[in-house]
């Protein structure tokens, strides 16, 4: 293997007979080389008996099965940069092999779509193979279970690779609106100013999702509402709220800015936090008949700067809920009563919602004089993403070009980890009693307790509906 580049000349994928590659990995690459934008040969491999022509077949059943439609032509031009590596991941003789493969590869990507477990073994097989070096190595969440597992996989995986070679996999940042928090933020003048907690009073963050886990009760059994969404996914939204403008381009400026948002946030108090479990989740194939396994839990966080101290971040996630729906909603104080009005009671304070999921738009929820002018109503100003700006690339599309063509903005670096993990330990340790909650609600009764005081949970605003999501 030769000298490093930071565009890849080749992208193995570990477990490419897995359901990941199936759902996720071969659409992604269709859709790169139908935008032109793949240039390197692809390796699979797997420990199942497969075929170049079994490969070609399982990545068209994958498109068919994702409802992608497929171009012939694009579809023949990734089938010939397919190849497949049939071995076992603990052989060494699986990578001399591999190493056979890449002898003409500088900067090759390693995509390990296998179990955390192997993430560990896989990688110090790759540098016993010498295969490392020049090579960059993407891995899917979680980063471990609580903060010594965090800990200990980032020890491991540094024995063979420098923390800039480790490209950890959060697919939610991919996800255009989440991207378009920073341009919403730092590009528009008219929110900065006002981005802070003189004028804020709350924020919520919501990830609902109107299913159970019936598909997939075992894992899920092991997981958690906190683990598999929470200290992942929404803390890093919370992040790019909270952030103070990066101090340079690229993804270190990017990544100190965040950090510096989890090093200053608190511990979570177990006594502001509530888990919750739908009911008929203990009959879910795969779930232990007493588990204590939560699938809503809801929490406030402090981010004790200077910009944010004395504003309460909530944070609220579950499965089999009213709705599918996430969101993010910025409360802003309530003006000073006004005298001058037709009436002297502060008007409903202002709102700006983010939402991520479905159809991603943004609005804002303004107070306005009713027609009769004796009135104060509600109004707001929608922007629908897809009408406005079109259809962006889906997030495993753009992680897997940034990863090829040496983009590391998306992917999680090793502190922030860890600080998440940290922020969260309180209630690892002593997780609170799941409270039972019927299907179809919004959770537990008691995560409206956790708002005391403060601007209730907010209906999400969802697409084409009556919801309004006042």
């Amino acid at each position: 293997m030769n000298a490093t580049s930071t565009r890849a000349d080749a992208f193995v994928v570990f477990g490419i007979t897995g359901d990941l590659a199936a759902k996720m990995t071969f659409r992604a690459l269709y859709r790169l080389e139908a935008a032109g934008r793949l240039n390197c040969p692809i390796i699979g491999l797997g420990h199942a008996d497969w075929s170049h022509y079994r490969l070609v077949t399982a990545a068209r059943e994958a498109l068919a099965a994702g409802d992608q439609s497929v171009d012939p032509e694009v579809f023949e031009r990734l089938a010939r940069r397919l190849s497949y590596l049939r071995g076992d991941f603990s052989d060494p003789a699986t990578y001399r092999e591999l190493a056979e493969r890449l002898e003409n590869a500088s900067a090759p990507v390693f995509y390990l779509a296998i179990p955390p477990a192997l993430f560990g073994p896989v990688v110090t097989a790759l540098g016993q193979a010498k295969l490392t070096n020049g090579a960059s190595v993407l891995i899917e969440k979680p980063f471990g279970h609580d903060l010594d597992s965090a800990r200990a996989l980032n020890e491991e995986l540094h024995r063979t690779l420098d923390e800039d070679q480790i490209l950890r996999i959060d697919h939610f940042l991919a996800k255009q609106p989440v991207l378009d928090i920073a341009f919403l933020r730092f590009d528009n003048i008219m929110f900065e100013p006002v981005w802070n907690r003189d004028h804020i009073a709350a924020v919520q963050i919501t990830m609902a999702e109107d299913f159970g886990v019936e598909d997939r009760g075992r894992f899920y059994d092991s997981v958690g509402a906190l683990r598999d969404v929470v200290q992942n996914h929404l803390l890093q939204v919370l992040a790019l709220l909270a952030m103070e403008a990066p101090a340079g381009p690229g993804s270190r400026a990017l990544w100190d800015s965040k950090a510096d948002v989890f090093r200053a946030t608190a511990d979570v108090d177990p006594a502001h936090t509530i888990a919750g479990q739908y009911e008929g989740y203990l009959d879910v194939t795969g779930v232990g008949r007493e588990s204590v396994t939560e699938t809503y839990v809801a929490l406030r966080l402090e981010v004790n700067t200077p910009r944010w101290a004395g504003v309460p971040w909530f944070i609220r996630a579950g499965k089999a809920l009213a709705t599918r729906a996430t969101e993010v909603r910025i409360v802003f104080h309530r003006p000073p009563p006004l005298t001058f009005l037709p009436r002297p009671q502060p008007v409903a304070a202002n709102q700006l919602v983010l939402r991520i999921d479905p159809d991603p738009a943004l609005r804002l929820i303004l107070a306005s004089q009713g027609a009769t002018g004796t009135t104060e109503q509600a109004v707001h100003m929608d922007l629908p993403f897809a009408a406005e700006l079109g259809q962006p690339p889906e997030p495993y599309e753009r992680l897997l070009h940034d990863a090829l063509t040496g983009a590391h903005s998306l992917f999680t670096r090793e502190d922030v980890v860890e600080e998440t993990w940290r922020i969260l330990q309180p209630m690892i340790d002593h997780p609170p009693k799941p409270v039972s909650y019927p299907r179809g609600s919004w959770g537990p009764a008691g995560a409206d307790e956790l708002l005391r005081g403060h601007p209730g949970w907010q209906l999400p605003w969802l697409p084409d509906t009556g919801n309004t999501g006042t």
